[in-house]
Order: structure tokens, then C-alpha cells, then sequence
């Protein structure tokens, strides 16, 4: 694995990490678009695996806020990782893109104006018809205002059905939080859980009926987790249903982080996509 930083137009960085570089000569390469609450590196076993699969180089970057990349704006909007998602293509040669979660719904919003010739999504985290709901935000911000990190993290999991802990209860999870503050995932989860609040605002505040998808790649991808929450699913369907060439997947046994397992099942499925 490589890694670089590369200027945007607006004179903002982004940390580049290219996995199978020495491949290029195979073909353009695939563009990851990372979900909310994690970092480029942790698609380093997915990059690795799914290089190795298509003989082709995966880059996977880390979007504003993370890593050496720019700081996120305040005022952040979808535009914003399109415009970056532009630069990555252009930098890279690539015209496949593969998105998971809100890097899914980056990736669908994006291949609508940019020169994307395969798409593949994975549980993304776009809004169709109001399908994703955050009345939990409130809670959230009533939170960090008190400056209790832990209870806000806990609001924004179980907003987010992110994973098993997410059922437990409010006051159990924040208590749960606490315990992990000084681990490196809890860190992490800190760090990056305002910059994951400001992007859920966005997929709400782009929110568009199905039909503008249908300037979509004809060949687009989209796969669910059999046990990723229900919400995916709904706009995904609605997306589907207007696509006449779009190819849709259940991950039988797979949750919301499949991606970062990276099982074999997913990577043949993503590989054959990519391999035309």
C-alpha cells in the first residue's frame, strides 16, 4: 500500500491510500468512498482483498475530517465529497467507484454528474422519500452542549442502529462508552462523531425522490446486509425499482460493517461486478 495527499481545487488535502499501485498498467483502479465514524484504514484488509480478487489497483481515501485530509466545514454539505470524490477519479484514473454507507450515498449522489462508468453501494446511507429519519439529534446536541461525550456517542449509536450495542439501553450504552473512552476505537468514535452528525444532516438536507437516480450508470451494484438495519434497505428498493439495469443483493449473513470483514462472498460478488 501507497499513501500520498493530493490538493483539491478548493486547496483542501486528502490522504490517499492506493493498495495493488503497481497494477496500474491493468487498468483504471477502484475509488472506495468511506462510510461516517471510520477512516481509510479501515478498509485496509477490504482494499487488499479485493485488489488481490480484480488484478487492479483500490484506493481508498480519507474524507474531510480524518487522518491528514482537511478539516471538515461547518457548514458541510454532500457538494462538498462529490467535488473531493471528482479530484480522487481525476488523480487516480479511475471510473469505477465503490461507496459503503454514507460513502454510499456520496457515491449515488456523485455518479449522477460524474464520469462513474461502474457503481457499487453497500448499505448506502441515502435518503429517499424521507427514509432516513434523525429526530434523535436533539438529544444529541442537548448533549455536547452539557459536555457529555459519552451520552451524546450513545444517542448518535442507537440513532445510527449502529451494531449490536445500539439496542442496549440509553444509560447502559453511555456507561458502556465511558468504560471504552481510553480505547482506540473509543477515541476514534469521539473524534469523529460531530463530523458523523454533520453528514446525517446532509443526507437528510439532499433528500430527493427516486426518480433524479435515473441518471445513475447503467451498471450500478447495490448490495444490503442481510442484518444491516431496515432503513438501508427502503431507499435502496425505491432506487432499484426505477433502475431497469441495476443489479441488487442481499449479503446473506452479513450486518452493516460486512464491508470491513471483507468476506469472501462480498469481494467475489464486488469482483465479478468490476471485472465487467
Amino acid at each position: 500500500m501507497t499513501s500520498e495527499n493530493i490538493k483539491t481545487p478548493d486547496g483542501g488535502t486528502l490522504e490517499l491510500f492506493s493498495t495493488g499501485a503497481e497494477l496500474a498498467s491493468a487498468g483504471s483502479g477502484v475509488v472506495v468512498v468511506p462510510a461516517s465514524m471510520v477512516t481509510a484504514a479501515d478498509y485496509t484488509k477490504f482494499a487488499q482483498k479485493l485488489s488481490a480478487a480484480l488484478g487492479r489497483p483500490v484506493h481508498t481515501f480519507n474524507r474531510r475530517g480524518r487522518g491528514s485530509s482537511s478539516p471538515q466545514a461547518e457548514d458541510y454539505t454532500l457538494d462538498s465529497d462529490i467535488r473531493d470524490l471528482d479530484a480522487v477519479m481525476k488523480h487516480t484514473s479511475s471510473t469505477d467507484v465503490f461507496g459503503h454507507s454514507f460513502g454510499g450515498a456520496v457515491a449515488l449522489h456523485a455518479a449522477r454528474t460524474l464520469p462513474v462508468e461502474r457503481l457499487a453501494v453497500y448499505d448506502p446511507a441515502v435518503s429517499v422519500n424521507h427514509s432516513v429519519k434523525a429526530d434523535w439529534t436533539t438529544e444529541y446536541e442537548r448533549a455536547t452542549a452539557a459536555g457529555d461525550d459519552d451520552r451524546a456517542l450513545a444517542v448518535l449509536q442507537r440513532g445510527l442502529e449502529a451494531g449490536t450495542r445500539s439496542r442496549m439501553p440509553l444509560s447502559m450504552l453511555t456507561i458502556a462508552n465511558k468504560l471504552t473512552a481510553g480505547t482506540s476505537e473509543g477515541k476514534q468514535q469521539r473524534e469523529l462523531m460531530r463530523t458523523g452528525v454533520r453528514e446525517i444532516k446532509a443526507i437528510i438536507a439532499a433528500d430527493m425522490p427516486a426518480e433524479p437516480f435515473l441518471e445513475l450508470p447503467l451498471e450500478t451494484l447495490i448490495i444490503v446486509g442481510e442484518k444491516s438495519p431496515a432503513y438501508f434497505g427502503v431507499a435502496c428498493g425505491q432506487i432499484h425499482d426505477i433502475l431497469t439495469g441495476s443489479s441488487y443483493t442481499i449479503l446473506h449473513g452479513a450486518g452493516h460493517d460486512g464491508v470491513l470483514r471483507a468476506p469472501d462472498k462480498l469481494i467475489t460478488e464486488l469482483s465479478d461486478f468490476f471485472a465487467g
